[in-house]
């Protein structure tokens, strides 16, 4: 098969939507959020190829969360567009999306196990019976994030690391190629981050995409291939080295940024670190 004819090939995975094989697997092309008047997001765009893992900073109201809903599909811009492996984010179902556990009913009575077939719902369609294959697939996605032995357990009942690793599961068992995380290490311990990390990491090694909103500056430069800074506009998007800069964090936070000079480099702290994006 020529190069030309390989920048050709599509997927096609039902009669909803292609799935383009080749070129970016995000591409968000002048897109503006506007909640009541106020822009969330202005004129943003980006693309991002198959398999990066990018860390997306900026402080409460930058637009973070309303970003990952855009391209999640559950929500419409204003003005722009974006595609995910070349179609419409409302025709995908490779997308896995994990918000912030402060919108999630944690209280409802719902088990890991079922919590994780949950993410088998889009491919069975809604009047299915689960087949052998899924209960596999579950099963397999359980045993990646180490939470096979709870699968009975009531989700409201795990710690707050626990119920990260059932989302990712279930994102897993989604067959999700895109991961979109909106502060998933907020209010872990270190152990319970680093196990996150982990997975993220085999995610990554799998050739998922990965966007993790975060509000730890040093840990998006150590953990992440690029950082994109944001501000309801896009400042940056680039290698840690290049971004997390004196000259563009003070663009991007201004006085609620602290920058501390060591003898290791520049500490980094945000006076805002809880969260609260403008929705």
């Amino acid at each position: 098969m020529s190069s030309k004819e390989q920048k050709l090939v599509r997927v096609i995975l039902n009669e909803k939507y292609v799935h383009e094989a080749q070129g970016p697997s995000i591409a968000v092309k002048g897109v503006t959020v506007q909640y009541n008047g106020t822009p969330a997001l202005d004129d943003v765009s980006f693309e991002l190829e198959r398999g990066e893992r990018v860390a997306v900073v900026g402080p409460n109201g930058a637009g973070k969360s309303t970003l990952f809903k855009v391209i999640a599909g559950v929500l419409q811009p204003t003005r722009g567009q974006v595609t995910l492996f070349g179609s419409e984010p409302q025709k995908h179902i490779c997308v896995g999306y994990v918000p912030q556990r402060s919108q999630v009913d944690l209280n409802f009575p719902v088990n890991v196990y079922d919590v994780v077939m949950m993410g088998r719902i889009g491919r069975l369609g809604l009047l299915r019976w689960p087949t052998r294959r899924d209960r596999q697939i579950v099963q397999e996605s359980l045993e990646l994030v180490g939470m096979a032995e709870l699968a009975s357990r009531q989700i409201g009942e795990l710690s707050g690391g626990q119920q990260q690793r059932v989302f990712i599961a279930r994102a897993l068992a989604q067959g999700a190629e895109i991961m979109l995380m909106d502060e998933p290490l907020t209010g872990l311990d270190v152990n319970s981050q680093e196990d996150i990390l982990r997975i993220l990491n085999e995610l990554h090694r799998r050739g998922v995409t990965i966007l993790v909103a975060t509000h730890d500056l040093n840990q998006a430069a150590r953990c992440f291939d690029r950082v994109m800074l944001l501000n309801r506009r896009l400042i940056a998007l680039g290698y840690p080295d290049q971004v997390l800069t004196s000259e563009l964090l003070w663009h991007a936070y201004g006085e609620q940024l602290r920058l501390v000079e060591t003898k290791g480099g520049v500490l980094v702290f945000n006076d805002t670190a809880c969260s609260g994006e403008l929705e």
